[in-house]
């Protein structure tokens, strides 16, 4: 039996069958996507993941590779029945600081690595509100975004090397941490973004960064989402740096304090505010600069980076989007990660608010998300799951008219796959399947991820 070989590659402690052990890798973060497994399998090296790739391919087997399980689009849930082969025990941390690079085993948490590129005077430019949880193999398989793509540029454009096995069970390795390496298909670039449909990624490679100087914390109510744009411009236009840029509305900052017993920021209550990192001045310069803007700063306070008390009003309204639904007895909420052009985004945040009450009455928008690359994770409350789809369809109809991406940052998964072709051509997709079918031909890596089933052929011509 597949399971007896697995458990000898791994150890039976490491082998999952019984369901009471297996219940929290079959349902995702968001409550709403829920499959079936008949193995959890937790290899501890890159040796046994390629042990139990190579098992599973004998098998006929499918698997889906799951890190913190931290997603948003159901792509790490075993959908129908797959082996879910697990990467949390995939450790190790080396950090380079000649070369400026950081080694991370797949398993590793975001701030585990954060804190090891610190130690080192260096900073691991990505971040996630779910560091603590969300693993490195997890962030590169889905190219995450983020609060420093603003300064950092995404997850991609970070990875220095990888190493990965492939469906038929070799090792894939490219970690040479050249800046300047040519040779041949980017196949890093490649993987990170995959959402596990290409092959497992075991280890990673980062470039790092020097950290920031001077560097300070700025909450905002602003008038408008456009006005929250045109701060942001305006610190620009005076050289500072942008370290990172949110926003959120008054809705959501109201939920933030009511579920979750936080302090409203101001004594006035503002439309929208705006959290940013701004480097390069001293804080007083900062707070001049502030004053200087009073028809876009309707309130501020200024605190010295991290500044976590005034983070918490932006990086706690996932959970607090959460236990509103909770307590209302209602379903669980709608994600929706989009993009706009940063032209649109004032446009898309009005259009929403207009058309989704209208079309599902009573539903709520709650929107927040990363101001500088027009980013809204676009949240529905009060959505039924029979109303989920329709749903789905209107706001990203929405964004794809305003030219817009149905997914900014958290992958396709299983929750858009259906709507790939709002965004990605015909001969695009057909480009993505050939890929897929070239490094997994037996369909066997997160098959229910990402892509589509395949169009039926067109009848032979009598």
């Amino acid at each position: 039996m597949l399971t007896d070989r697995l458990a000898e590659i791994v150890g039976r402690s490491h082998l999952l069958t019984d369901p009471q052990l297996t219940d929290t890798y079959v349902a995702d973060w968001t409550g709403r996507w829920r499959g079936r497994t008949a193995a959890v399998v937790r290899p501890g090296s890159t040796h046994e993941v390629a042990a139990v790739v190579s098992a599973c391919a004998e098998y006929g087997a499918a698997i889906v590779p799951q890190g913190g399980n931290t997603g948003l689009v159901g792509a790490s849930v075993p959908h129908n029945g797959e082996v879910v082969l697990s990467t949390r025990r995939l450790g190790g941390l080396s950090v380079d600081p000649g070369a400026r690079t950081l080694g991370a085993g797949a398993g590793v948490t975001l701030a585990d690595a954060q804190r090891a590129a610190a130690d080192e005077n260096l900073v691991l430019g990505i971040d996630l509100g779910a560091r603590e949880s969300a693993t490195v193999g997890g962030v590169v398989a889905t190219n995450a975004g983020g609060l420093r793509v603003v300064r950092y540029g995404t997850t991609r454009s970070q990875v220095a090397g990888i190493e990965a096995v492939l469906a038929d069970g070799s090792v894939l390795r490219r970690w040479t941490g050249l800046v300047k390496d040519n040779v041949g298909y980017d196949l890093p670039g490649l993987l990170a973004g995959s959402e596990g449909t290409l092959a497992v990624i075991t280890n990673v490679l980062f470039r790092l960064s020097t950290p920031p100087r001077d560097v300070t914390t700025l909450l905002a109510g602003v008038p408008t989402v456009r006005a929250a744009h045109e701060l942001v411009a305006r610190f620009r236009q005076d050289g500072y740096t942008i370290e990172a840029a949110e926003y959120f509305h008054d809705a959501g900052l109201r939920l933030v304090c009511a579920e979750l017993g936080e302090r409203r920021p101001f004594a006035a209550d503002y439309p929208v505010y705006i959290i940013a990192e701004v480097a390069g001045r001293s804080g007083d310069a900062v707070a001049q600069a502030l004053a200087g803007m009073p028809d876009i700063v309707l309130d501020a306070t200024l605190e010295p980076a991290p500044a976590r008390r005034l983070w918490v009003y932006r990086e706690a309204h996932p959970e607090a989007v959460n236990a509103a639904a909770a307590a209302r007895g209602a379903a669980a909420p709608l994600r929706l990660d989009v993009a706009v052009p940063v032209s649109r985004h004032a446009d898309l945040e009005a259009t929403l608010r207009d058309r989704v009450p209208e079309r599902f009455p009573g539903a709520e928008v709650i929107s927040f998300g990363h101001l500088a690359e027009g980013n809204s994770h676009t949240t529905l409350l009060g959505i039924s799951p029979e109303q989920a789809d329709d749903a789905t369809d209107l706001v990203l109809g929405i964004v794809a008219e305003m030219g817009g991406s149905i997914s900014a940052e958290h992958g396709v998964g299983i929750a858009k796959r259906r709507w790939l072709g709002l965004e990605r051509s015909d001969v695009d997709i057909a480009a993505m399947r050939a890929i897929k079918a070239a490094l997994d031909p037996g369909g066997l890596l997160s098959p229910t991820t990402l892509l589509p089933p395949a169009p039926a052929p067109a009848p032979a011509p009598e």
